[in-house]
């Protein structure tokens, strides 16, 4: 701060002036008034040495971030007039500060220096990256939609949408070495448990109406599979479909992602990014976890070489018929939590509604057999015959894996509660509607009704339509029970606990699909595509290593709570002198200053405050 006074007047009036930068734009407005030099006199000989004295005050409580200012407002001054179709908020986003922190510990500043060294580009294609990704987790929207709203942010950046685009190819044509660079940087901000590796597949449908066609080289006649493809859609939607692959570590952190064509079948991804995956881990030893779908011949026998091991969900229904007696039979049972023999039957039938069986319920049973199956080596071995002559036949080898199976009587009530829904459901599709109207699916309560053709003696066939008894019989022997496959000699409620942490695999597809509106997708090129699946990804990465130190500070909030809490990080500008939060302090608010330590949880914030917090970040 500085005095200001008119020199040439005869009676100066005494200002405490101040100079404010906000951004590229420079000001300087008179804060408070001293008084004029005559009325000053009553008060003191030497007016000017009294306010100098008063400039020194000012500055020393600028110092200790408190000083006094005189605001004047005018109430009948009009906005300023404006060509914009419609009207923008003043208001801009500060709580991105966060993610910025957590985006410059990955150091990706130093990523896109090194794979832009030898191009002549005219933008910032890592400035563009964070504010893509920012919005994926703050305002998630179309690239032309993020570009549109880029003034929200407080560091109102500037490059154009081409350059978005053009950021977008860069990323994917260093697709390996990003993903890599962000599980390595990643490892330095928490500590990363990579020891059991969880694996599962999504889709990401697209507004398109029609599929991506097959491309073949007329050259060497390679086929170049389209990106967008119709396949199996748990929504049912009827648009082409993306698939993606994702490993996840045990604390819930992104490790790697794959994407592939929506047709193609999902279990055959798993191998080529588990290869990828184990050069990523330097040759580390780690357990591959996924559900049943995930969990084929190959995909077992591929986890039992290389030191790796498996953990995957078995559905019961496709056990042989040896193994299923081995489920049903009341031989072998014990408590998960004690290890004392328990029979199926006590299991069933104990009183659930006696306190005295709480715990009971509310436990599991669970044995142990033996499943070692025979599998093709794909070698091949000459075997001698009687005769004398030789016969090549294929090598087989035996895959050695044991399945846990536990049965739960909560779980029990549950199946058969929701069952007990859809048979009556069934029962109102009999007496209100034409039962071949309802789209029958493996889930949908049509599998319940039974049609009976009849002929009468004119050879006219008439149709009725009841419960099938036998259906819902055949279905209540298998709840309540579980099984999972493993190769593992660890004890029954370690494997349990390790399998027990997939559902974080399936809360990371939420986010992305829920929270960052990963879908629909938009994009056409098949390089822009993957790019936006790798900016999604970023954002998923960033967002839960937020989780997990919140998670280590011994706090924990819902994903909806800490994005409301970011997005309403807001400030408002007064007059270029200071900022305003428009934001009220929480529990978010609060856990989030304290990990991070930027100081945003104040009601003013000078301009000067808020850029050295962006360069102290971003240094």
């Amino acid at each position: 701060m500085k005095l200001y006074y008119d020199k040439r007047a005869k009676d100066p009036i005494y200002y405490v002036q101040q100079g404010f930068r906000n951004g590229k734009k420079t000001t300087t407005k008179n804060v408070a008034k001293i008084g004029k030099h005559s009325d000053l006199l009553m008060i003191t000989e030497d007016p000017l040495s009294y306010a100098r004295e008063q400039i020194q005050k000012y500055n020393e409580e600028l110092k200790n971030n408190k000083v006094s200012m005189e605001v004047i407002i005018d109430f009948d001054e009009k906005i300023k007039s404006s060509h914009d179709l419609v009207s923008s908020s003043n208001q801009v986003n500060i709580g991105y500060f966060i993610l910025q922190k957590l985006y410059h510990d990955l150091n990706l500043g130093s990523f896109f220096k090194k794979v832009t060294a030898d191009l002549k580009i005219t933008f910032d294609p890592d400035q563009i990256n964070r504010f893509m990704t920012y919005a994926r987790v703050l305002e998630p929207d179309s690239k032309l939609g993020t570009y549109d709203h880029l003034h929200r942010y407080y560091e109102q950046p500037t490059f154009d949408y081409v350059h978005m685009l053009r950021t977008m190819d860069i990323l994917e044509q260093h697709y390996d070495e990003y993903l890599s660079h962000l599980f390595k940087q990643s490892t330095a901000i928490v500590p990363r448990d990579t020891s059991v590796c969880y694996f599962d597949c999504s889709n990401y449908y697209f507004e398109s109406e029609s599929d991506d066609e097959d491309y073949v080289d007329e050259v060497t006649g390679e086929i170049l599979k389209g990106l967008r493809k119709y396949g199996p859609s748990k929504e049912h939607r009827p648009n082409p479909i993306v698939e993606m692959g994702l490993f996840m570590d045990s604390r819930g952190l992104p490790i790697s992602m794959c994407i592939h064509s929506g047709s193609d079948n999902e279990q055959t991804c798993a191998i080529p990014l588990e290869k990828k995956l184990a050069q990523m881990l330097e040759g580390k030893k780690f357990i591959y976890c996924a559900d049943a779908g995930l969990g084929s011949l190959n995909i077992r026998k591929f986890n039992s070489m290389g030191g790796r091991s498996f953990i995957v969900t078995q559905s019961i229904k496709k056990l042989s018929d040896t193994l299923k007696k081995a489920v049903f039979n009341d031989y072998g049972y014990k408590l998960l939590s004690n290890d004392r023999p328990v029979t199926m039957k006590d299991m069933k039938t104990f009183d659930k509604n006696d306190p005295s069986n709480l715990e009971l319920y509310h436990d599991r049973a669970y044995k142990i057999v033996q499943a070692d199956k025979a599998i093709d080596l794909g070698l091949y071995d000459e075997k001698v015959l009687k005769n004398g002559k030789t016969k090549k036949v294929k090598s087989k080898a035996i895959l050695k894996q044991k399945l846990i199976l536990t049965f739960s009587r909560k779980m029990m009530e549950y199946q058969r509660y929701i069952r007990n829904r859809q048979i009556e459901r069934a029962k109102k599709i009999l007496t209100s509607s034409d039962p071949e109207s309802i789209k029958k699916s493996p889930h949908d309560v049509r599998r319940f009704i039974k049609r009976t053709s009849l002929t009468t003696s004119g050879d006219k066939v008439t149709d009725s339509y009841s419960i099938d008894q036998s259906v819902i019989e055949e279905e209540e022997k298998y709840d309540g029970y579980y099984a999972i496959a493993t190769n593992l000699e660890d004890d029954a409620k370690t494997i349990l606990e390790i399998s027990s942490k997939r559902y974080k695999i399936e809360d990371c597809f939420r986010v992305m699909k829920t929270n960052f509106s990963a879908r629909p997708v938009h994009h056409r090129n098949r390089e822009r595509i993957i790019a936006h699946f790798m900016i999604c990804y970023t954002a998923l990465l960033i967002y839960r290593l937020l989780e997990a130190k919140l998670d280590d500070y011994g706090t924990h909030f819902t994903t909806e709570n800490i994005i409301e809490t970011l997005k309403n990080m807001e400030v408002v500008n007064v007059q270029d002198i200071y900022y305003q939060s428009t934001y009220n302090g929480s529990q978010v608010c609060t856990a989030l200053n304290a990990v991070f330590e930027l100081g945003l949880d104040k009601k003013y914030y000078q301009p000067k405050e808020l850029n050295k917090k962006i360069k102290k970040i971003l240094t």
